[in-house]
């Protein structure tokens, strides 16, 4: 059996029937072949895939933990304290940088903790609350294990890949990044992208949702989910900048204020206080529940959330989620006040215009998804 397949085929066996397909010996081939391996965990329970199943838009599925605000860890009783994200589109994110306005962009994480793709594809190997593994000796103790993993390690990376424990988890980093930069995690082949190259036509409504989410007078969606200028082709939904947007603290998590771009290392200036990435749009309606903390489980909450900010009507002031009124921010300062209060309130008619325009962002694969 070729190296690839036999990698890939160990691979799939652990995962199971979602598991890769055998394909040519390349970096990305044996990166998907890692993102799925559960033997990366402590306790062989759990993969990159887990959190973020192929099947499901990348995302986790799970409801086990705060009705799926949040992913249950390697030892099954462990769970983060952060919405599991897409890894969907997650290579377009830039470089972590700060900006001439000392605004920071890019990086990967909800905090932009990791600068690249790189930097951040190694490290839910060894969180503590996620796949668990002791340290870097333990993960590569771990790929020797799998002779496949060996050969292939050292016919993509050189013959001396495991000369340090430092240099071959570097290249199982820089593998799982190249598997997450295919076109298999990142194909542009939503309804959206159809509609584009003419393939096929929105609906009324979905066209009603496409002209607001884009306008200068109606609503401010493309101040942070615009990258492109027109929003055509190749358009992630994402400036990658970092906005607090109010969203309130998800009380079934418990724990600490949350302050988000505040607590990565380097980043002292108070005003970045619960400040957190701009996601991606792209497989949004199928990837619930929403923000950084997983607080709403429904899109068009999202949506009349964002409202409130626009309305003065008292019945924009309520959650429909729980009856009540918006929860307070759980940042209450350094609001992105002229993002959110651009334009006028929406009309039901709108709101479910903008639901239905967000649904056309979803993947093709996950299309079936939608009526669930």
């Amino acid at each position: 059996m070729a190296v690839s397949s036999l990698v890939i085929g160990l691979a799939a066996a652990a995962a199971g029937p979602a598991g890769p397909s055998p394909s040519p010996l390349s970096r990305a081939s044996l990166g998907e072949a890692l993102f799925f391996d559960v033997n990366l965990s402590r306790n062989r329970t759990q993969s990159c895939a887990t959190c973020h199943d192929p099947a499901h838009g990348f995302a986790d599925p799970r409801t086990g933990a705060a009705a799926g605000a949040v992913s249950v860890g390697d030892d099954g009783a462990s769970r983060g304290v952060r919405n599991a994200p897409t890894v969907s589109y997650a290579a377009f994110s830039p470089r972590f940088r700060k900006g001439a306005d000392g605004l920071y962009v890019g990086g990967q994480f909800l905090d932009g903790r990791a600068d690249t793709l790189e930097a951040q594809a190694g490290l839910p190997v060894l969180n503590p609350v996620e796949m668990g593994m002791q340290n870097t000796a333990s993960v590569i103790a771990r790929l020797k294990e799998n002779p496949a993993y060996v050969d292939a390690f050292k016919t993509l990376f050189g013959r001396e890949v495991f000369a340090t424990d430092a240099r071959a988890f570097a290249a199982l980093s820089a593998a799982l990044a190249a598997y997450e930069r295919t076109p298999a995690v990142s194909p542009f082949d939503a309804r959206y992208d159809r509609y584009l190259r003419g393939e096929e036509m929105l609906t009324d409504q979905e066209e009603l949702g496409r002209v607001l989410f884009f306008s200068n007078q109606f609503t401010n969606c493309h101040l942070c989910h615009k990258l492109t200028p027109s929003g055509g082709d190749g358009e992630t939904f994402s400036n990658y900048r970092y906005h607090n947007i109010g969203v309130p603290k998800n009380a079934a998590l418990g724990g600490p204020v949350d302050h988000g771009l505040l607590e990565r290392k380097g980043v002292k200036d108070t005003r970045h206080d619960g400040q957190f990435k701009v996601p991606t749009l792209r497989n949004v309606a199928v990837t619930g529940p929403y923000m950084h903390n997983g607080v709403f489980n429904d899109l068009r909450t999202v949506i009349l959330f964002y409202n409130k900010y626009n309305s003065t009507s008292p019945e924009r002031q309520v959650d429909p989620e729980t009856g009540k009124v918006w929860d307070p921010p759980e940042v209450p300062d350094n609001l992105s006040q002229k993002e959110l209060e651009t334009g006028p309130a929406l009309d039901d008619r709108r709101i479910d215009a903008l639901v239905a325009f967000l649904k056309t962002l979803t993947d093709r694969r996950y299309e079936p998804l939608l009526g669930k």
